[in-house]
């Protein structure tokens, strides 16, 4: 248990306009972002907007002034490429001052285009290589039952990850370990670099997969972000020694920007100013209607 002086927070209260606007922040934060990189992951940071604005807005536990929290709720990324959409939530939490944000990928800046936990704050696990953030996890749950800890362990794997072994490995862990506290994110947008997950190799039936590996399986729309926010707050109560949850939230690649939903290509891409300008205008004008 945590120690008296060190009593767990209240989980943030956050009600779905807020979560909503804080989704298009990150979606219009990263195209300003990617425009000082001139490449970078559009798509793949819009298909999971809400599931970093639920998080870290409405579920998890985590003090901005204390990086190093001992008791804070963990979050890994298994698609690190989506961190210039992270980056712009830790800045508006106060984990370093939003200012830093425009050096983005620039020469001595730590912001680079996939998360380093040694430079910067707010940042549990350097991600990059596909299919290391689970078994990660595993090892922060599994230490946080050691530690006699309450802390919750949220991963986000993207569904072209589920082709990597290691992923069903930690799973397979997880699940005889009883990490009641781990809970698996799945942005189930149906594309990878290479095109349509299902054309490279099929992962379905997904839900039936985890369940038979033993995990606590949910599926919710993953651009609902109050539905994504109460489903997550429910599955962080938990019993520690009850069996690990997956959930797989069913997203959009590129969501917000039209010819991005159509086109698995804006996975990598740049947009030229007059383009970006005409995105953020588009994602802007869907949040008022």
């Amino acid at each position: 248990m945590p120690s008296a002086t060190t009593l767990l927070p209240d989980r943030p209260v956050a009600d779905e306009a807020f979560l909503a606007d804080r989704a298009d922040f990150v979606r219009t934060e990263a195209i300003r972002l990617i425009e000082l990189a001139k490449v970078g992951h559009y798509s793949s940071v819009f298909s999971a907007a809400e599931i970093f604005s639920a998080l870290y807005y409405g579920v998890m536990r985590t003090d901005a002034s204390r990086p190093d929290w001992p008791d804070r709720d963990r979050f890994l990324m298994g698609k690190g490429h989506a961190a210039v959409g992270l980056f712009p939530v830790l800045a508006d939490l106060g984990y370093f001052p939003a200012e830093v944000l425009n050096g983005y990928t620039r020469l001595g800046s730590p912001l680079g285009d996939h998360p380093d936990m040694t430079k910067v704050p707010g940042i549990d696990f350097s991600s990059g290589s596909i299919g290391h953030a689970l078994s990660n996890g595993l090892g922060m749950a599994l230490g946080g039952r050691m530690s006699a800890r309450e802390f919750s362990v949220f991963v986000m794997l993207g569904d072209g990850e589920m082709q990597e072994g290691q992923v069903w490995e930690a799973a397979l862990a997880g699940a005889h370990h009883r990490l009641g506290k781990l809970v698996a994110i799945v942005d189930r947008n149906g594309f990878q670099l290479d095109g349509s997950v299902d054309d490279v190799i099929g992962i379905e039936p997904l839900a039936d997969k985890w369940r038979a590996f033993g995990w606590d399986v949910h599926e919710v729309d993953g651009h609902d972000a109050g539905a994504v926010r109460d489903l997550l707050r429910q599955l962080a109560e938990r019993p520690a020694d009850a069996a690990p949850s997956c959930v797989i939230a069913h997203t959009l690649k590129g969501k917000g920007v039209a010819y991005m939903e159509e086109e698995p290509g804006w996975h990598l891409g740049y947009l030229v100013p007059a383009d970006a300008a005409a995105a953020i205008a588009e994602i802007r004008a869907g949040a008022r209607a």
